[in-house]
This record gives C-alpha cells, sequence and structure tokens, in this order.
C-alpha cells in the first residue's frame, strides 16, 4: 500500500514540511561553539566550498582526477546492487541476507567505472565509510577542516545513487557533501518504537535499520510510521554543505545525483574508558528482558535510580570515602568497575 503524503514529484520520496535550521558560519573557528549549543542537527552551508575536492566537483571527470591524485593502490569495501533495486541497499526479502554483493576492489578501478555509468539505470556502485587516511593519504591536507574535533575519524562515501536506509550512530556526525546532492531524513532518537527496526545480529553496516522504504511505504505493515514523520525533519546539501548529526538520531541518507561523494567525521566526546553502550544494552537484553514483568520494572527502577537519574544528589546520604563505584568515574574507577564486571560473566 502507497502511504498518504508521497511526493510523486521528487523520486516518490515521502512529502516532509519541517526543514533542519540552517546557518552560514563565518569561519570554521566558530563551528565548536555552535555544536556545543546543538544536540539537534543543524545545516551548515557552504562549511566546505573553499575545499579543492569541491571546487572540482562540477564535473565527474575532473572530480574522479582530484581523488586519483591521492591514491596509493589500497582496496576499498564495495557493495554492488541491481540496476533493479534503484539504489536502494538493503536486505533480501526474507532478511536472510542482503540485495547486494559485497568486494573488496580497486578505488581507481570504480572511478573509471563511475564516470562510465553516468546514467541513473545504471547498477549500483557504493562505497561506504572508508578511512580516508588509508585510501587518500593526503587529501585532508588538501582539503582541511579544523572545527575543534582533531581526534575525529575522517571517513569518504562515494558511489552512483544510493538509498541507504534510516539507522542511527553512537559518535556525533558531521556530514560534508563533496559532490553530488544528498538528502536526509532525520528523526529524534525516541522515535526508534516508529521507524520498525530490523534484526540487531544481522546488519548492512553493523547498525540496525529501519525495514520502512521511505520511497513506498507500507501504511498496513508498518502503521505506527506516521508519527515518526510527525517527527521528521529533511535537509537537501549540495556541494560545499555539511550536516550537524547529533549522536543516536536516526537518518535516512540518499545520494541524488549519478556521481556523489561525502566526507564525514565521527568524534564522541566521552572519555576513553567509557565503554560502547551498545554492550550494556545487548547484556540487559540477556540479563532482564525475560524476568517476569513485576521483576523488570523493579529493574527499570534499579536503572532510574543508578544510570539515568542525576548522581550528583543520588548518593548524598553515603559518606563519599563509602561510595566506591557510585561516585564519578574515571579512568582508575572504571577499570575496577570493568573487572568486576568480567569476574561476573565469567562465573
Amino acid at each position: 500500500m502507497r502511504w498518504f503524503g508521497v511526493n510523486n514529484s521528487n523520486s516518490n520520496m515521502i512529502a516532509i514540511s519541517r526543514t533542519v535550521p540552517e546557518l552560514r558560519p563565518s569561519s570554521p573557528e566558530h563551528i565548536p561553539e555552535l555544536l556545543r549549543q546543538h544536540n539537534t542537527p543543524l545545516v551548515m552551508r557552504g562549511l566546505i566550498k573553499h575545499w579543492p575536492a569541491v571546487q572540482r566537483s562540477a564535473s565527474v571527470t575532473e572530480a574522479c582526477a582530484y581523488l586519483r591524485q591521492f591514491y596509493q593502490d589500497s582496496t576499498v569495501t564495495v557493495f554492488r546492487a541491481d540496476a533493479s533495486q534503484k539504489g536502494r541497499y538493503f536486505y533480501n526479502e526474507n532478511l536472510s541476507g542482503f540485495n547486494y554483493a559485497q568486494s573488496r576492489e580497486r578505488l581507481d578501478s570504480l572511478l573509471d567505472e563511475l564516470q562510465q555509468a553516468s546514467n541513473t539505470d545504471a547498477p549500483g556502485i557504493y562505497v561506504g565509510s572508508t578511512t580516508i587516511e588509508r585510501c587518500l593519504p593526503g587529501f585532508l591536507a588538501h582539503n582541511p577542516l579544523d572545527f575543534g574535533q582533531p581526534e575525529a575519524l575522517a571517513s569518504i562515501w562515494l558511489g552512483n545513487q544510493s538509498r541507504i536506509a534510516a539507522h542511527y550512530d553512537v559518535p556525533d556526525n558531521l556530514a560534508c557533501v563533496v559532490a553530488g546532492t544528498r538528502r536526509f531524513t532525520l528523526f529524534p532518537p525516541e522515535q526508534i518504537a516508529n521507524l520498525y527496526i530490523g534484526p540487531l545480529d544481522l546488519t548492512p553496516a553493523g547498525q540496525a535499520i529501519s525495514l520502512v522504504d521511505f520511497h513506498h511505504p507500507d501504511e498496513e505493515r508498518f502503521p505506527k510510521f506516521k508519527y515518526a514523520l510527525e517527527q521528521a525533519m529533511t535537509a537537501t546539501l549540495a556541494p560545499g554543505d555539511a550536516l550537524f548529526i547529533p549522536s543516536m538520531w536516526w537518518h535516512h541518507v540518499e545520494g541524488l545525483d549519478a556521481f556523489n561523494v561525502l566526507v564525514n567525521y565521527w568524534w564522541r566526546n566521552t572519555p576513553a574508558w567509557m565503554g560502547p553502550p551498545i554492550n550494556a544494552l545487548l547484556h540487559a537484553m540477556l540479563a532482564i528482558r525475560e524476568l517476569p514483568a513485576a521483576q523488570r520494572d523493579a529493574w527499570r527502577a534499579q536503572f532510574e535510580h543508578y544510570v539515568f537519574a542525576d548522581q550528583s544528589a543520588q548518593h548524598q546520604h553515603i559518606p563519599e570515602s563509602a561510595r566506591g563505584v557510585l561516585q564519578a568515574l574515571d579512568d582508575n574507577s572504571a577499570r575496577q568497575l570493568r573487572s568486576q564486571l568480567l569476574n561476573r560473566l565469567n562465573r
């Protein structure tokens, strides 16, 4: 069934009226303060328009030639999909596998192929999340962006037309469009229940994804998706534009042109000793999810008390010297807590 509100004039994409707030920062030095002020998405128009890579992006031939000058023989992971998939990288029909093939290939050969596959009916070619310094050493030095996160991981994504299902990332994300046009559809983290998330243990790229086809939503199969749409925002980015995607925000990403390049930066403003939150989620599924309802409610109260409540006032009744792991964690106490956890898991 086709969903109400489908915008037939725009690649069958669902019509969403809310757009991501945007501004034009006067210089990259202002970005750290902007990001501190925002915990919601933000478009920064023209942020990287000065990059040589962006200035060469109007021509596919020139853009590919510019990338080739940094290439030094490494291979990249490539997803290939039949033209019938229309750029959607997804599961197969019974969710036992995927609708694309995956391989390791030379980047220069792929650039040659993308130059020749200039029509929108070509088979899908997609290179996702490849560390720039490994595959294109020197690119970042020639296309710098100092935005206050020197440890950010910079990755490149390129290919022809693509549709990547809604997913979240744990790190904060600054996505910068180098070539082509990108459309993002974003949802707050709490919309997880309305996005119909797929398996946790078989995923296209490590993160669970929404099973809703945003071009052809099925109202009968996904009836609560309409509530997610009420909270959705969209952003369409041209070369030189950037989008800040906060941690845990769901985002559906489309490369709209026959040649698309995006550079993104991931970072976490958390101490290095903190473990991945997904580990706690998986262990909670193992230890709590199948308990009787009354016990689950009791553990919900425990988590609220020890994890989610304001800890600064939660344990004032205990002498500071006796608080142990209830104190604010640091590298040393985190190491002790991890040791306790490992001992318990190994019993």
